[in-house]
């Protein structure tokens, strides 16, 4: 019977609407992009998307989209063992692993099965992860699914990090994880520094760089690059959701014998149906045009510097430093909400992030800059953000 059941849900979903913590979803009427529209067919500037390079409409990935569906269809009913494994897909992995500079690459459905099917495929109970504390949750519920014995340290302090791997000397395997890019701080892991430590004490380093790769890097080839240590990364895990295209999918690359035995035992890849042939082509092509030349990463990485810099000076405290996810402080969950639901009536789409989102108290505005924004356009959003948040007493 469901009545019990029901009376708890309608409970805790009362509370959260009474808290102003209920998360509504904002739907678009249009393509995804610089501009969207919502349900009054009104059009706002798209300031949340993780578009980074502007690539989820772009006109040369959509016709790779389209010409894949008609070379390999629309999916493969199946999973990549059976008969769910298309030249398309080898062809990403091929390309995925030159363009990260690594051994090998294996694509999952999503980046959070990526996760979800790497720890519990490698790690045993005489292992140890160390996890940094403020990792994604699919790196948290991925390391889960594991025996191995989990530790979390503060995060990026890598003098706690050294203590933990000298306490877990005797352990069968060490293995340090960690964003590449927090994705509510928008603040840059110390990567190099990982690798040191993990160098020292002989661990595996593995980093998640859903929000680097395209976007770190001289040329756009992730956190590892950006900090100059692609020798010592083991495994990287991403997305092809964000800046390769903004679909869906994900990969694990790194040490050629990781992403074997991932092959033979990782249950979301042996389990889940394959990637669709319109992602894979999609993705490749988004591949092809960030090899090509760094100009989407030159800009974006343009837009990044200057709007950090205007919200600053009108008076906003942003967290992070030179990443485009831009966390616009308010602290206050209701402010936030307030603050947002005001920025899209004058036509800017923000969304407020607010527990347990985020920890109580770290309520905030997260804007995520692309390569498709003008310069024009941040500055009205820059002018717009100055007037709401004077009305509201923020600044």
């Amino acid at each position: 019977m469901y009545g019990k059941p029901k009376k708890i849900l309608r409970k805790k979903l009362d509370e959260l609407e009474a808290q102003g913590l209920y998360k509504h979803e904002f739907v678009l009427h249009s393509p995804q992009g610089v501009w969207v529209r919502n349900s009054k067919g009104d059009k706002l500037l798209n300031l949340c998307a993780n578009n980074y390079l502007g690539l989820s409409s772009h006109p040369d990935v959509l016709e790779a989209a389209t010409r894949a569906i008609q070379t390999y269809g629309y999916g493969l009913s199946s999973v990549r063992f059976i008969c769910g494994t298309q030249q398309l897909h080898k062809i990403l992995e091929e390309r995925l692993t030159e363009f990260l500079g690594t051994e090998d690459t294996i694509v999952y459905s999503s980046a959070f099965d990526a996760n979800g099917g790497l720890f519990e495929a490698l790690f045993e109970a005489e292992d140890v992860i160390f996890s940094d504390s403020l990792n994604h949750a699919s790196i948290i519920d991925g390391i889960r699914l594991c025996k191995a014995e989990r530790k979390r340290y503060p995060h990026a302090n890598m003098t706690a990090l050294e203590n933990a791997l000298k306490d877990a000397k005797n352990a069968r395997m060490r293995a340090i994880v960690t964003d590449g890019v927090f994705s509510m701080d928008g603040h840059i892991a110390p990567l190099d520094e990982i690798v040191a430590l993990a160098n020292k004490y002989d661990a595996l380093t593995i980093v998640d760089d859903c929000h680097a790769t395209g976007v770190l890097g001289d040329e756009g080839r992730g956190t590892h690059e950006y900090h100059g240590c692609a020798k010592g990364i083991d495994v990287i895990t991403g997305t092809l959701g964000k800046a390769l295209g903004g679909a869906s999918g994900g990969f694990v690359s790194g040490r050629k014998e990781i992403v074997q035995w991932l092959r033979q035992t990782s249950r979301p890849y042996l389990f889940s149906n394959s990637l669709a042939p319109a992602i894979a082509g999609g993705a490749l092509e988004a591949l092809k045009i960030i090899s090509h030349s760094t100009r989407l990463k030159d800009k974006l990485n343009q837009n990044t510097q200057r709007f950090r810099q205007r919200l600053t000076e009108v008076g906003f405290d942003i967290k992070g430093g030179q990443h485009p996810i831009v966390p616009i402080m308010i602290y206050d969950s209701v402010l936030a909400q307030k603050m947002a639901e005001r920025l899209r009536e004058q036509g800017f789409l923000v969304i407020s992030f607010h527990y347990p989102v985020v920890p109580k108290g770290q309520a905030r505005l997260r804007v995520r800059l692309s390569a498709s924004h003008e310069p024009e356009q941040l500055e009205d959003a820059v002018r717009a953000f100055e007037k709401e948040g004077m009305a509201l007493g923020l600044i």
